[in-house]
């Protein structure tokens, strides 16, 4: 007989967060790179400890499952649109593209501000194109060969290159999720927009000026002889000429016009391949194995840049990394983490967990300060617990959207908490779809570009800091 179903307890809720903690910690501590399966195997233990009380308590698989696979539904235009990502670096890897966007940096970025010039420059095709993800995947891609080609850490640069896209992606109306939050919290997109300048604008300013000091005192003293052996090595290699900014400069205007992610990628995969063909025979040639005949080369060669690992030989083999990625396949192991999350999020989600641990925070609410707080620190926990950004803005904002009307608090209140903190955060845990996916493409762990993802990192304690010294805290006007 079907059993009766009980509220879960906090105490029970909790028991799977601890393991998951516990274990993810020992991870860190014995594995070199997580990401390989025991992050996935970790979430799937606290996925199958969090069934076993859902059991207990009254649920049975079929409640769960149907969760899991909501939330699975959830995520599948993150895992189709990380798939078109690996294919979208492979041509543009082998095209040409992102050699040539890293050659002529080169020429203009000076390495004193060039974390300075990463932020905005990310900041600036973000805020363009409405996305994050497609931003770093393109031009982050380049910037970070940029930097790495001058000498400077890759974790201090892919947090760089982060900070700036998530500015963009935050502050942008093209962003999904900057119309998902006020649509959540009840309020117009561009009231929303102009309310998070007043926490955003000191949040990136902080940002920039801690980059700036970082590139002017930790510069190499190598870097002019670092710089030409690069271009050296990249013109050896690839036939670069101007005519290959087409393909970026193409796909940032189709985005611009409001094409959708996934068609839009697949432009961008399309173009890349077209470049490989006409501007890089040799490189096509080299790739597919395939000599005097031409067609079959080029077929072969795009298509195992498209779903395989590729990686490009220069002159200088300290470069060599620069040029290697792993296409589509590349892909999976993130895909298998972002999968093993959703299945824990789905069972903590169906069960009531979730709810019951954000409830108990609601009830320790005592002032507004305190529940703008709240509404922060749930928005961060469902990106560490859900793994999915969407989820840290919907089901806080649901929550908590009643406690704000009951303070008077105006509902760009809301909506501006949920991006400071839901939206950005999500890039900073290393099981998150928006960590999992940076971390891959990068080629960059979470927990080391975590530390210079200062943007990440202060806007939420941005938010608290406003909330606390009633800074342009918005409320109803008492009748």
């Amino acid at each position: 007989m079907r059993k009766t179903k009980r509220e879960v307890t906090l105490f029970e809720s909790l028991v799977p967060i601890v393991l998951l903690i516990i274990l993810l910690s020992l991870n860190v501590v014995l594995f070199d790179d997580t990401l390989e399966g025991a992050n996935q195997v970790v979430l799937m233990t606290a996925a199958a400890l969090a069934g076993i009380i859902g059991f207990r308590i009254g649920f049975t698989w079929s409640d769960m499952r149907a969760q899991i696979v909501k939330t699975i539904g959830s995520a599948m235009p993150a895992i189709l649109i990380l798939l078109l990502i690996g294919a979208l670096s492979g041509t543009w890897l082998i095209s040409g593209v992102v050699p040539a966007l890293i050659y002529y940096g080169l020429d203009i970025l000076h390495p004193k501000i060039f974390l300075f010039a990463a932020v905005v420059i990310a900041g600036i095709v973000s805020l363009a194109t409405g996305s994050s993800w497609s931003t770093i995947a393109t031009i982050g891609v380049a910037l970070l060969g940029i930097g790495d080609a001058m000498g400077f850490d890759k974790a201090v640069v892919a947090g760089a290159i982060i900070s700036g896209a998530y500015f963009g992606d935050k502050m942008s109306p093209l962003s999904d999720t900057t119309n998902l939050a006020p649509a959540v919290a009840g309020t117009d997109l561009f009231t929303h927009i102009k309310y998070m300048t007043y926490t955003t604008t000191p949040s990136m300013t902080i940002t920039l000026i801690i980059f700036l000091i970082m590139g002017f005192s930790a510069t190499p003293a190598d870097t002019a002889v670092r710089i030409s052996e690069v271009q050296s090595a990249i013109s050896g290699t690839f036939n670069i000429n101007i005519w290959l900014f087409l393909v970026p400069v193409i796909l940032f205007v189709v985005i611009i016009k409001k094409m959708p992610p996934l068609p839009a990628l697949s432009v961008g995969v399309l173009l890349g391949a077209v470049a490989a063909v006409v501007f890089q025979p040799q490189i096509i040639t080299s790739v597919s194995g395939v000599n005097g005949n031409y067609a079959k080369a080029s077929y072969v060669g795009v298509m195992h840049a498209i779903y395989g690992s590729t990686s490009i030989k220069t002159p200088n083999p300290s470069m060599n990394d620069l040029f290697s990625t792993g296409g589509m396949g590349g892909m999976l192991q993130t895909i298998w983490l972002i999968l093993s999350a959703m299945v824990f999020g789905g069972i903590m989600e169906a069960t009531g967990m979730l709810r019951k641990i954000t409830l108990s925070i609601l009830k320790l609410v005592k002032k507004d300060a305190s529940l703008i707080t709240s509404t922060a620190i749930s928005s961060v926990f469902f990106n560490i617990t859900a793994s999915d950004q969407y989820i840290s803005i919907v089901v806080p904002g649901e929550m908590y959207k009643e406690a704000f009307e009951d303070r008077g608090l105006k509902p760009e209140v809301l909506s501006r908490t949920l991006e400071d903190a839901g939206t950005v955060t999500s890039v900073l845990v290393p099981w998150n779809t928006g960590g999992a996916t940076q971390a891959r493409v990068l080629g960059v762990p979470t927990l080391s570009y975590l530390p210079y993802a200062f943007f990440n990192i202060i806007s939420p304690l941005m938010t608290v800091f406003f909330a606390y010294m009633n800074i342009k805290i918005r409320r109803f006007k008492k009748k």
